[in-house]
């Protein structure tokens, strides 16, 4: 899908081009290529001179790959965007490429962007720039809101993590906690720790893209101080994420620590059965040494139900003495 978005009276538009012819009668400012085929490939070089490289989704995580000016003055930032998927989240990786300096190619002054699936930030900035006259005056601004946009949609993300641990620490601190709910417990901590950690990636590559922007010299001052703000406001994420990492492993910790309980309690239950079987035990035993017992041939018939009585009296008062003592609980 081949998006492009143009500049008029303060706000961006967009249209979606099918054909070469309809490219060149607009002149945007930012050009969205979304899982883009070859002919749109074949459309962006042949109208702007543009050669998208093939690699330009790769996973590297060298700075150098990732952030980079070309021998034509094309400036080149590879940067990830959070999708905070309920099901899965994950993390899009998107290729910019700026001509700011290169008079010959029509590219000049023209964002492109290229990705394979919709990313939230770039709907939410396209709804705020249609509905914000002035937000957006050229191609660099459309790249510095996308990153302002991103830090927002993380801060978003994050309140809502912590909205759910909220949940999850109530169940937990109730005190009521069987191992049915832990492992559920136990599940919704794990996933809130994977959306907390890619949200702390999210920044850290987010404020990389931001200081290449700052170091290229390419903003002007109002731009420059305002991707300032941005690197401050991803500096403050970076310790929400940290204080819900500490959450999330009290939680854990807490949760692990029920679990424990409810073992030791079974093994407890165990444990005291052995101790009051222990002494019919020693009853029987004595009683099925092959000797003959005085107290036994006194009785007569009445011998066995002697010993079957003594051996319940000598469970049951060591079961009464650990109920007493609360040892049952």
């Amino acid at each position: 899908m081949l998006n492009i978005f143009t500049l008029a009276n303060g706000r961006l538009f967009q249209e979606e081009i099918e054909s070469l012819e309809e490219l060149s009668k607009f002149q945007p400012i930012w050009v969205d290529l979304e899982s883009p085929t070859l002919e749109e490939k074949r459309w962006i070089k042949q109208y702007y001179g543009l050669s998208i490289p093939e690699d330009a989704m790769d996973e590297d995580i060298e700075e150098s790959a990732r952030f980079y000016e070309e021998d034509n003055g094309e400036l080149h930032i590879r940067s990830d965007f959070l999708i905070a998927d309920d099901e899965e989240p994950r993390t899009v990786r998107v290729a910019f490429i700026l001509n700011l300096v290169n008079d010959d190619l029509k590219s000049k002054g023209v964002l492109f962007s290229i990705h394979d699936e919709d990313v939230p930030v770039f709907r939410l900035l396209r709804m705020r720039a249609r509905r914000a006259p002035g937000l957006i005056e050229d191609a660099k601004e459309v790249l510095l809101k996308l990153f302002d946009a991103d830090a927002e949609y993380s801060a978003d993300t994050l309140e809502g993590v912590y909205v759910e641990l909220e949940k999850v620490s109530t169940q937990v601190l109730s005190g009521d906690v069987t191992d049915a709910l832990a492992g559920e417990v136990l599940g919704a901590i794990a996933r809130h720790e994977d959306l907390n950690g890619r949200i702390r990636r999210n920044m850290m590559d987010t404020r990389r893209a931001v200081s290449f922007m700052m170091r290229s010299k390419m903003l002007n001052a109002e731009q420059f101080e305002e991707a300032r703000q941005i690197l401050r406001d991803i500096d403050s994420l970076d310790s929400h994420t940290a204080f819900l990492f500490d959450k999330i492993n009290f939680l854990m910790d807490a949760t692990v620590g029920f679990i424990n309980i409810n073992q030791n309690k079974i093994i407890k239950i165990f444990s005291v059965a052995s101790v009051a079987l222990l002494p019919p035990t020693l009853i029987a035993s004595i009683y099925g040494m092959n000797m003959t017992f005085p107290e036994l041939q006194l009785l007569g018939p009445a011998a066995y139900p002697y010993v079957i009585a003594l051996m319940v009296a000598s469970a049951l008062v060591p079961m009464w003495y650990f109920r007493k003592r609360g040892w049952l609980k």
